[in-house]
């Protein structure tokens, strides 16, 4: 996925809060800023600002970074809450990405590791398109459209989805989300990741061996 600009005040609070996680996240496992830079496939100068709060990352810079440090991007929006209830009221969702014509992607919900569901709300403008990298093996992605219309394509395969069509795929290959029509569209969108945090936990460890090595 690829988060775009947050330009309100909520989005300050949101970038300070995803860089104070992952600071604490590579403190914890005494990880210089190279060594996850080099784990997340992104540069040191981006470490360094994600962990200030200097700049709005991209979903896929996100990703890197959680799959690096082993937790699923859940645990880097928001910090961990106990309550068996776990609510989030209307208009209180993360926006973690904002299309060039008006959309919007809201992560409204997410269960805790090490099955990570992720429950979204997304909107499109007219012409907004969203590009989205393959997530970790395994993922699945449900989406179904309540307004406007929705072309999704997954690898090489496209379909158009109007109000009330839903569709199943896989969300470890390449796909994206586009606004064909003249008017905004919105749809829900669900992603699993069975056992996420214990792939990434494994991957990560690799990688650091490959750099301690």
């Amino acid at each position: 996925m690829h988060y775009g600009a947050l330009v309100d005040d909520g989005a300050v609070v949101l970038a300070r809060a995803i860089g104070a996680r992952v600071k604490q996240e590579r403190q914890a496992r005494r990880w210089t800023l190279d060594q996850l830079a080099a784990a997340a496939g992104v540069s040191r100068r981006m470490v360094v600002n994600v962990e200030q709060g200097a700049v709005n990352p991209s979903v896929g810079t996100l990703l890197r970074l959680a799959d690096a440090l082993g937790v699923g991007l859940p645990a880097l929006v928001e910090q961990p809450r106990r309550a068996v209830l776990e609510v989030t009221r209307h208009g209180a969702g993360a926006v973690l990405w904002r299309g060039d014509h008006g959309g919007r992607g809201v992560l409204v919900a997410a269960s805790h590791q090490p099955d990570v569901v992720e429950l979204w709300d997304w909107t499109l403008g007219p012409g907004d398109v969203h590009p989205s990298e393959a997530h970790t093996p395994g993922t699945q992605e449900l989406l179904q459209v309540h307004a406007g219309s929705v072309r999704l394509d997954v690898a090489d395969q496209s379909v158009v989805l109007g109000p009330g069509d839903a569709v199943a795929f896989p969300g470890d290959v390449a796909h994206g989300y586009t606004n064909p029509g003249d008017e905004p569209a919105r749809f829900s969108l669900s992603v699993s990741e069975p056992r996420r945090g214990a792939a990434a936990r494994s991957a990560a460890a690799s990688r650091s061996e490959v750099l301690h090595d």
